[in-house]
């Protein structure tokens, strides 16, 4: 491979906004604001609006949406006129 074309990775913390929740990883994004881990070392922090944490898929709070219905609605209106 040639040397100093790929980014260097390093631990970063994300934090959900909506749950207040974080995690650490490693990540290649820059920062400029920084949060102490609670290993007791100062990691760059990533703000996020939304993490497996608080998504409503991962949380089972999503939504289903009666597709069926939609579609015998749809024929009802547009079809066999």
């Amino acid at each position: 491979m040639k040397p100093d074309i790929h980014p260097n990775y390093r631990p970063v913390v994300f934090q959900d906004l909506s749950s207040d929740f974080a995690f650490l990883t490693r990540s290649t994004i820059s920062t400029k604001e920084t949060v102490k881990w609670e290993d007791g070392n100062e990691y760059p922090l990533v703000k996020v609006d939304i993490s497996s944490h608080s998504h409503p898929f991962y949380t089972g709070k999503q939504k289903n949406i009666d597709a069926g219905g939609r579609v015998d609605k749809f024929r009802r209106r547009y079809g066999q006129k």
